[in-house]
């Protein structure tokens, strides 16, 4: 299958190794894994926070990068940005573009996946040749869980990764308090929520705490390392990617060094 990669915002700027990992993986699976190279943010901050006609060139560009005929699907290692392609690139298109853009959105959000969707539900798989030995929780994120509806697919990943021990995080469907603008507008509150989801990391005694957004991951691991909790953060598609014959290093992630 001919795989168009979507990198997201925060993937391209902070976490390159969560869309470089979803690239391996799914070429390890067999798969054609292109990049187009004019793609840029999918417009999901600007319609969050009340601004729906200025995404409008974003949502075209994003239509047009991933578009062509020859891309059968469009994975991305985000649940929230598959949630907006998906569910808000029609609304802007509709209230703000032409029948041509409507169409065009139509077409590619029909193919738009969250990695561990794609994987379950379009490839079928759940044991991707993954290996990490190490103890893990999960944080299912908000989009993923109740716009995405991914349900288990992430769960079900992992629970086939040789070698891990996966604990259940207690309060999983708790949102941890980030919602992008809403931790700035709301900081008092989005604290609140993040110290909840840290009680509940720490109480699992987790090596690592993975989830398929690395938004959420950089705001629940700015909380563990200024509480020098020892645990990291981990995109889903890492863990995924990591094999017996090029495991995943564990080291100090470079940001939660910046934010001690």
């Amino acid at each position: 299958m001919r795989i168009g990669l979507f990198a997201t915002c925060l993937g391209d700027t902070l976490f390159p190794e969560a869309v470089r990992s979803t690239a391996v993986l799914l070429a390890r699976l067999g798969h054609d894994v292109v990049f187009p190279p004019e793609q840029t943010c999918c417009g999901q901050m600007h319609v969050n926070t009340g601004y729906q006609r200025e995404p409008l060139p974003l949502v075209r560009g994003f239509a047009e990068q991933f578009g062509d005929a020859s891309i059968e699907a469009v994975v991305m290692p985000s649940g929230s940005c598959a949630g907006s392609v998906r569910h808000q690139h029609g609304i802007v298109a509709e209230r703000y573009g032409d029948a041509a853009l409507r169409a065009g959105v139509a077409g590619v959000q029909a193919k738009t996946y969250e990695l561990s969707e794609f994987l379950v539900d379009v490839l079928g798989v759940t044991e991707v040749g993954a290996y990490f030995p190490h103890r893990v929780t999960y944080h299912p994120t908000c989009h993923s869980l109740r716009m995405l509806r991914v349900g288990e697919k992430p769960l079900r990943l992992l629970r086939a990764v040789d070698g891990i021990d996966l604990v259940e995080l207690p309060e999983a469907d708790a949102c941890c308090g980030f919602g992008g603008t809403f931790a700035v507008k709301n900081a008092d509150t989005s604290t609140a929520m993040l110290q909840d989801k840290l009680g509940n990391v720490a109480a699992t005694g987790a090596e690592v705490c993975t989830a398929g957004d690395s938004s959420c991951l950089m705001h629940i691991g700015g909380g563990l390392s200024r509480l020098r909790s020892g645990t990291r953060t981990l995109h889903l598609a890492q863990i995924l990617a990591s094999t017996r014959s090029t495991p995943y290093v564990m080291q100090t992630d470079q940001l939660s060094e910046a934010a001690r």
